[in-house]
């Protein structure tokens, strides 16, 4: 009897914990799954015609990219290409003739990279290789046809002919692939930024030599190539005026002069300038002021009506929009205030600036809005508003405003609203598959707090309202994991809502899916990034000057240790690129703090990565006079200067064709933990980039990511 007995009692306790594992397991499992919350149709590339009431757009269907278009005035949407493999090969330089009739683009490459952004990737490693090439394709349907191997196509005005760089060098093929493509013009150098005169005839082009770079323009074979005021500067962004009579174009500083202090930021004043096209004279109309903040360029550039050209800068702190006569003066500021300006395009009669920024309410620094403004008076209208991000935003030759859509709870989709203002209405909803488990995502809120040195930090918190799987009492609620989440760039901003990026659109949906877990996720958002100010986004001391930033990482593990929901004891970390390298600094500097993390294709060394060691090159007598000095401080901002303090385990996850941080990174890192004691795990995904092209290679990233985080943090 006593045996029996204790058998019951035996099956008894046996039956309890399977009853207690089964409601901490239902409680635990997440009502969808990494591949549900990865389902969607990710949208990019947004385009429109200049003539015309039609947009196009690149739709990433779980890996299986393809050319999108709409017409107005109903916009009703449609696949253009129908690529059904999940093989890496990315569409970019999407663009519309001007009247719409013609779809023009590039497959294949990575343009993301920080070199050969114009050579083959294989991710799927297919035998046959790949290649990178020009198509186009009527904007009715049909067949896509092969233009010739190249890159950054451009249109010519009458939709005939479409020009393109191959081997640093211009080439032109007939829009309906009748001929083969053709060498346009011998020059030196690399030849860039192709763009067509208003009437066509013309064909304006930057000229990359060593030291400087040169505005040219080919007319035909028969007629010598013309240089716009060639000089000891580096000229960029040939703007063609609507009567092609002057091209507007920027000049910078060429290379050469004292080596710089390489610990310090040197300013690179620039100016805008316009050319007389037929007498190739050039003077100059507006120079920014010599303070780093006036002497960043941020690339946008345009010829407006009312006899003006737009630009933006950020002399006043804040990155705005300005306006110029077209024959030189004052800038006069069309923006101004505490927010960025983003995205910008011009309406059909380039009288009015459509631009994203995060302004509004409070919490709108986190978001995007559209908002539109005169170009010759700062009279800004708002034109969207609330808690739903906006951007990206393109105006139609009807004028008709198309922008991507997004919530908190839902991705990117591409919608249509009035010009004047409004509700944007989706016109491609069947992106986001049924299943898709918004309702049960939760809205992230904003919070901040102080780094060591008084940097106000920001970031999203992401909190799901059950406990999740969890150990640990705090007045007798559970308490949870938690994870750090890292952007990459390091020049990105997450959002309250979905990302506008496919790579930070992944790991918003990653943090969504940790917080369904149980964990509580802090997005942050630390100096570098865009979006707070020129002193945020460009401090003194960060990366390998100091690594300043990392102390906002650290700020973001403290904060979370004084959540009451958190466990302190159960704080890990993650992030890719730059994300990575400061995930890195995080086990190896604060293993006390942060118990786990996963390094996605991050820096772990400046002196190799920026090729610090270059400094003592003598390609002549002089070398900077902190050249020591950022050696060593290139060194000790590294995550391999503090590996002997290194204890918690990592996961290693790299790409081994990484075109911006190459995988001799990990695999250094790798090798000096060898032998610490500390536990390493690696996922290489062969043939695979920074990117990561596949959504196979995504799903196998996603879910080694968590499974790590979990088996460490969920349940150690």
């Amino acid at each position: 009897m006593k045996v029996l007995r204790r058998l019951s009692m035996i099956l008894l306790a046996i039956g309890l914990c399977c009853v207690a594992l089964a409601q901490q397991s239902a409680v635990a499992a997440p009502g969808f799954t990494l591949e549900q919350v990865r389902s969607y149709g990710f949208p990019e590339e947004l385009a429109a015609a200049a003539q015309g009431p039609q947009v196009a757009w690149v739709a990433n269907q779980q890996g299986r990219r393809n050319v999108w278009v709409a017409q107005g005035p109903d916009f009703k949407a449609r696949p253009l290409t129908f690529y059904a493999q999940d093989d890496g090969q990315e569409i970019t330089s999407l663009m519309l003739s001007n009247d719409g009739t013609q779809v023009v683009y590039v497959r294949g490459g990575e343009h993301s990279g920080n070199w050969e952004l114009s050579a083959p990737i294989n991710p799927l490693s297919a035998p046959g290789g790949a290649k990178v090439e020009i198509w186009s394709v009527p904007f009715a349907g049909g067949t896509p046809r092969k233009l010739g191997e190249g890159d950054y196509p451009a249109v010519s005005p009458d939709g005939t002919k479409v020009a393109f760089i191959k081997d640093g060098a211009a080439w032109i093929a007939p829009m309906d692939a009748s001929a083969a493509a053709k060498k346009l013009f011998h020059a030196r150098g690399t030849t860039s930024a192709l763009a067509w005169s208003p009437d066509g005839r013309r064909l304006a082009f930057v000229s990359a030599r060593e030291s400087t770079s040169y505005i040219g323009i080919y007319t035909d074979e028969a007629t010598p190539v013309q240089w716009l005021a060639p000089g000891a500067a580096r000229d960029q962004a040939p703007r063609w005026s609507p009567d092609g009579a002057r091209i507007a174009f920027v000049r910078r500083p060429a290379n050469g002069g004292p080596p710089a202090p390489a610990l310090r930021f040197e300013p690179r004043p620039w100016s805008i300038w316009s050319a007389d096209v037929e007498t190739g004279r050039a003077r100059q109309l507006w120079r920014s002021g010599e303070t780093l903040r006036d002497a960043h360029f941020n690339g946008f550039l345009a010829w407006a009506a009312h006899q003006r050209l737009v630009f933006i800068s950020y002399r006043d702190g804040w990155q705005h929009l300005y306006s110029l006569p077209i024959d030189g003066g004052e800038a006069l500021p069309l923006t101004s205030g505490r927010y960025m300006v983003e995205d910008v395009a011009l309406t059909a009669d380039r009288t009015r600036l459509v631009f994203s920024a995060n302004a509004g309410a409070a919490d709108d620094i986190d978001r995007r809005h559209l908002f539109s403004v005169p170009v010759d008076s700062a009279r800004v209208v708002p034109l969207t508003s609330g808690q739903a991000l906006e951007f990206a935003p393109v105006v139609t030759g009807a004028n008709q405003l198309v922008l991507l859509s997004a919530t908190a709870r839902r991705p990117p989709v591409p919608a249509v609203m009035p010009l004047q203002g409004g509700t944007p209405r989706l016109i491609a909803p069947e992106l986001i598959p049924r299943d898709f488990p918004g309702k049960q995502l939760v809205v992230p809120s904003k919070v901040t707090f102080k780094a060591a040195d008084g940097m106000l930090v920001h970031g999203q918190l992401f909190m799901s309202q059950s406990s999740g799987k969890s150990s640990g009492k705090s007045g007798g609620k559970a308490r949870r994991p938690a994870v750090v989440y890292v952007h990459g760039g390091p020049q990105r901003q997450m959002l309250l809502g979905w990302h506008m990026a496919q790579y930070y659109s992944n790991d918003y949906a990653v943090n969504q899916y940790l917080a369904s877990r149980g964990f509580v996720v802090l997005a942050v958002n630390y100096r570098l990034g865009p979006g707070y100010g020129f002193e945020f986004h460009f401090p003194a001391r960060a990366g390998q000057r100091g690594a300043s930033e990392y102390q906002d990482i650290q700020a973001a593990g403290r904060y979370l240790q004084q959540l009451p929901e958190v466990d302190p004891a159960r704080i890990g970390i993650y992030g890719g690129s730059y994300g990575g390298y400061l995930t890195a600094m995080a086990l190896a500097r604060d293993s006390s703090l942060f118990k786990a993390g996963v390094d996605i294709h991050g820096v772990h060394d400046w002196v190799q990565a920026f090729g610090l060691k270059n400094l003592f090159t003598r390609r002549r007598y002089e070398v900077p006079v902190d050249a020591e000095l950022a050696l060593r401080t290139g060194w000790e901002s590294s995550p391999v200067a503090h590996v002997a303090s290194w204890r918690s385990p990592v996961l290693f996850i790299t790409g081994d064709d990484d075109r911006n941080v190459r995988i001799e990174q990990t695999v250094d890192l790798v090798r000096r933990l060898a032998g610490t004691g500390v536990h390493q795990e690696s996922l290489v995904l062969v043939d695979e980039t920074h990117s990561i092209h596949r959504h196979a290679n995504v799903l196998r990233m996603n879910a080694a990511t968590v499974e790590f985080l979990e088996r460490y943090l969920l349940d150690p």
